[in-house]
């Protein structure tokens, strides 16, 4: 497995130059990596550190992942990836798998840049993942990562806020802010009677301080927000946080999964460490909480051809 310190390091020396935006020339080439095969040892130590029943003959669904990640970060670390390495957000992923992957075969690897797009909290890069077995594709994942910057709508907004604001009689503002008033109140009604009712609470995990680290150290990514409440405050963080793919897995490894499935999952806030959560499901849906803050939404389902 590549060491990621030293794309890390890289790709945080280049990060004060990044000019993000959604229209910003991106790395058109596809990293390819022939000839992978499975370290036996390390995928047992992952799938302890997730969860997973260990010595299965397939790969857990999320382990490509994990094979395919060094690619994706030579791009992201590189002059040509627009977006800064640091404060990148990972924000959701989405896993088709063809048919399952043996942990005894062969793969290639390949990993590309589909595109940016504008975010309403700045822009967002989609990265695709693929595994191939005898050039036939078996495994697929999108990636999106989001730079957060000021957008031209935050421009605007400001700019028409300080203008009505200029053009505003007293009178005008009261009558402004007791129809916001109860508009805000209407569209809090609307949200609240549309918002799914939470999953049904299956258990409550207690999540110790190192399990960041014990994930670090199976699937190479030593991100320092990951490992330690001193290096994760540099951040912004008030205590390390777990690794939003050690989540997905920790919820997958509850979850029994067809030979060829689809997987969408959505990271919504940090996990702090230590730390206690409580994992939902119901069906092919799954959550993890914290009290009323929810961490990670997601759903599996069997895949048909073009239904993903």
């Amino acid at each position: 497995m590549q060491p990621l310190l030293p794309l890390l390091a890289r790709g945080a020396v280049l990060s004060p130059f990044k000019r993000p935006r959604p229209d910003a020339a991106f790395p058109p080439h596809r990293l390819v990596l022939p000839g992978v095969r499975i370290d036996l040892a390390r995928l047992a130590a992952y799938e302890r550190a997730c969860g997973f029943p260990t010595g299965g003959d397939a790969l857990p669904l999320t382990y490509p992942h994990v094979l395919g990640f060094p690619l994706a970060m030579r791009i992201m670390a590189s002059r040509a990836f627009p977006l800064p390495l640091l404060g990148l957000v990972h924000t959701s992923i989405e896993v088709t798998r063809l048919r399952e992957a043996a942990a005894t075969g062969e793969y290639e690897l390949a990993v590309h840049v589909e595109g940016l797009a504008p975010h309403r909290r700045g822009t967002e890069a989609t990265v695709v993942t693929g595994a191939r077995v005898d050039g036939s594709l078996v495994w697929e994942s999108r990636s999106t990562y989001l730079a957060r910057h000021r957008t031209a709508a935050d421009t605007r907004t400001a700019a028409d806020t300080r203008t009505a604001a200029g053009s505003l009689t007293a009178a005008d503002a009261r009558t402004a802010a007791d129809a916001s008033t109860a508009a805000g109140a209407r569209t809090a009604a609307h949200v609240s009677s549309a918002e799914p009712k939470p999953l049904p609470v299956v258990a409550e995990w207690r999540l110790a301080g190192d399990v960041g680290r014990r994930y670090a150290a199976v699937s190479g990514d030593r991100n320092p927000i990951h490992l330690h409440p001193l290096t994760a405050r540099l951040f912004g963080f008030p205590r390390a946080i777990a690794h939003g793919m050690w989540t997905v897995a920790r919820c997958l490894a509850e979850q029994p999964a067809d030979a060829s499935v689809h997987l969408r999952a959505e990271f919504r806030s940090p996990v702090l460490l230590p730390g206690t959560v409580t994992y939902a499901a119901d069906g092919g849906r799954f959550e993890l909480r914290s009290g009323e803050r929810v961490h990670l939404t997601g759903e599996l389902r069997e895949h048909r051809a073009n239904s993903a």
